[in-house]
């Protein structure tokens, strides 16, 4: 512990990050009073015990630290509270637009609205008056905006609105969650007409909304997208197929304004206030021109920030960025695992709800490796400048960059499988052509082109800008498009994620050889992960989409016409790279218009899987028949109590309970969505399942969560529809 006194500061993030964990990981009030308590009590007897030892010291530190983490937290989850809807509703309502943004690439635009009153107050079949949250989000096509509908107008909309959706299963995206801390109390889709009350910002939005309209004028297509997106944090405007192609080539990071970006930006501005300054022998015999150009630096920082609408890596990074200048100006070393350290507790304490997003974690991971890696002092004597030809300097800063983009790639590998069951192989070497294309070229001719337009001249540069873009999206497609350039796994365990952070944050964050002990919690958690076997059946929290692996390993959904978002969302939970197939193409599977009966060999059986295909009704005795004969039946509705399946019936009213459901035929493991207990504000009800038959006790009274999980994140290709009418029945 002396001779790691340097390094004890370090750990104060990785204790206010602990804190808010444990409030994400416990599920109630009495289990997080009692972890509170705990935290207090830790710090109370390192007090007490304490003779002014550093381990005490640091054990009561520590101790605090994570009670105010998980204070935080809780605090901030409270404060968040605005109301969410429980059921789908369409209703016409008047509110002030909050924000307005483009996505030119889906046909749509976002709003972000403040409803004010709801324009029909009459109450439905069942009596209820709607009631809408303080803040809602709504897609519009870009047809049906008004031209002068602006940030600041008051509108009057009809629109279908609904609760914001839970993860469709175990492991997929949390919308819910990340709706609660924004304040977001419903999702939907609006309809035309759409009437301005009161017109808002005469400009026609914020000067980011007007850039980024301006640069896509300019260049054209997903290149122009890019481009809004460097400079605005924009990316509305990038096609689906090339947002994909950047993310499965491990650039993506590019779109994502962070400490690249923010870096290139301060180091411009200092670069041009100090040479501009230089000019005048006056000025630089009388002043400290770098810590002017400093000065310039991070107000140019802090406006890029604001500009970009700032993000968690935009404000983390801004922040290094500051406190590196500030460490320039005082003359001391900048670039330090310090200097990340105290970013991190910045944007913790400021946004504790953020540490639980891929975003943060990317962002501070990669920023931690690369420090710690360029600190050691074995890698420090490798590459110190040293007196030698240029040949000798060349191959030793690519081996530099080649080092860090593999530490790099590695260290983000298992954030990317924990968050999107995706990881590139072939990103290390993408970003060493990328990153100085970017920073050096592209940025630079953008930065050009718009200070030129100015005086309307920009239009060169627009050219060269648009030809560097496609240049770079060529890199992408090519590395995109490479044989085993991805690779996928189905949801990572927590606990072995865990392991795997426990295991990198102790290597990275010591100096001596017990450092090397970080290697056992990440084998084993590196091990876990890829031992823990793909689900067999993944079933919506609706009801409406079932997957179910196949014999040769890959994944076939129940319904012919499926959303890009469900396909994706599916594909990637069960750990398959590409496109699910139709399960009634599958020979293990027999179909009709209704009912699909599939047969899975796992765990030395053979399962027969029964599921409903419509919303028609099947003659009662023919399906009871049927789910005597199945092991596991599937139902979007409510089943018939005398439909008794030997092990497990998920219909309507379980689904409405467990939510979204992931079953591992092997292991006979079922893990749900909804924990029983769990109390986090943005949850609904948990319920313990019963394996021979449906639901067992439910944990505490149920709400109705609305129904559709899927339907505010469709992307093209899967409008909500009602099926042609057609005579029930149906054999199978």
């Amino acid at each position: 512990m002396e001779e790691e006194r340097d390094q004890l500061i370090l750990w104060l993030p990785v204790a206010i990050g602990a804190g808010i964990t444990a409030w994400l990981v416990l599920p109630d009030p009495l289990a997080w009073t009692t972890a509170l308590l705990a935290m207090a009590a830790m710090a109370l007897l390192a007090l007490a015990i304490g003779r002014g030892g550093r381990a005490e010291r640091a054990l009561g530190i520590g101790a605090l630290a994570m009670a105010i983490g998980l204070s935080l937290i809780w605090w901030r989850a409270s404060d968040a509270a605005g109301g969410v809807l429980t059921r789908p509703v369409i209703t016409t309502f008047e509110a002030r637009v909050e924000s307005v943004e483009p996505l030119a690439a889906r046909g749509l635009v976002r709003l972000r609205l403040a409803t004010i009153r709801v324009a029909d107050q009459s109450a439905d079949r069942f009596g209820r008056t709607t009631v809408l949250p303080g803040h809602v989000r709504v897609n519009l096509a870009e047809a049906d905006v008004p031209a002068a509908l602006t940030r600041g107008a008051t509108i009057r909309l009809q629109a279908r609105l609904m609760p914001p959706p839970q993860p469709a299963v175990p492991g997929a995206y949390d919308y819910a969650r990340v709706a609660w801390f924004d304040e977001i109390g419903g999702t939907g889709r609006g309809f035309a007409p759409v009437t301005i009350i009161a017109s808002g910002d005469a400009q026609g939005g914020g000067l980011r909304d007007r850039l980024s309209r301006h640069i896509q004028t300019r260049v054209a297509g997903s290149a122009g997208g890019i481009a809004s997106a460097l400079a605005t944090g924009d990316q509305g405007a990038i096609a689906e197929e090339d947002a994909e192609a950047m993310r499965r080539s491990g650039l993506a990071h590019l779109l994502s304004v962070s400490g690249l970006h923010i870096t290139a930006v301060v180091a411009a501005m200092m670069l041009v206030v100090l040479r501009l300054l230089a000019l005048s022998p006056w000025l630089a015999l009388r002043f400290r021109l770098p810590l002017i150009a400093a000065a310039a630096g991070a107000a140019a920082a802090i406006g890029y920030t604001l500009l970009t609408g700032s993000q968690v890596p935009t404000i983390r990074s801004c922040v290094a960025a500051l406190l590196v200048l500030v460490a320039l100006a005082m003359g001391r070393e900048a670039m330090t695992l310090r200097l990340v350290a105290a970013g991190a507790v910045v944007v913790l304490l400021l946004w504790p709800e953020s540490l639980a997003g891929p975003s943060f974690q990317l962002s501070f991971a990669a920023i931690t490796a690369i420090i710690a890696l360029h600190e050691h002092p074995r890698i420090k004597a490798w590459f110190a400048p040293r007196d030698e030809r240029w040949i000798a300097k060349l191959g030793r800063n690519l081996g530099s960059l080649v080092l860090t983009g593999l530490l790099v790639e590695f260290s983000l590998m298992p954030i990317a499988l924990f968050h999107f069951h995706k990881a590139g192989f072939y990103g290390a070497a993408a970003n060493i052509i990328a990153i100085p294309w970017t920073t050096f070229i592209v940025m630079p001719l953008e930065a050009l082109a718009l200070l030129l337009d100015l005086v309307g001249l920009g239009a060169p540069l627009w050219w060269l800008t648009a030809g560097a873009l496609n240049l770079l999206l060529w890199l992408a497609r090519t590395t995109a498009g490479l044989p085993g350039s991805v690779a996928a796994l189905p949801a990572m365990p927590a606990i072995a994620y865990a392991l795997i952070v426990i295991g990198g944050l102790w290597i990275a964050l010591w100096r001596t050889r017990w450092r090397r002990l970080g290697l056992v919690p990440l084998i084993i958690g590196s091990i876990w992960s890829l031992m823990t076997p793909a689900p067999d059946l993944l079933v919506t929290g609706d009801g409406r989409h079932v997957a179910i692996r196949t014999a040769r390993g890959g994944l076939a959904l129940l319904r012919d016409r499926v959303g890009d978002y469900t396909s994706d969302m599916l594909a990637e939970n069960g750990g398959v790279d590409g496109t699910p197939l139709l399960l009634a193409d599958q020979p293990e599977a027999r179909c009709n218009r209704d009912l699909c009966l599939a047969e899975r060999r796992a765990g030395g059986r053979t399962w027969r899987i029964l599921v409903t295909r419509s919303v028609y009704l099947v003659p009662a005795d023919e399906l009871i028949a049927a789910c005597r004969g199945a092991d596991i039946v599937i139902s979007e509705r409510r089943l018939p109590p005398a439909c008794t399946p030997r092990w497990l019936k998920l219909d309507r009213p379980t689904l409405t309970r467990t939510g979204g459901v992931a079953i591992t035929l092997s292991t006979g493991n079922v893990t749900t969505v909804y924990r029983p207990g769990d109390h986090h504000p943005w949850r609904t009800p948990g319920v313990d399942i019963n394996r021979s038959g449906g639901a067992g006790r439910q944990a505490y009274p149920e709400h109705e969560p609305g129904r559709g999980n899927n339907a505010a994140r469709h992307k093209r290709g899967s409008p909500d529809r009602a099926e042609p009418s057609r005579p029930r029945g149906g054999n199978i």
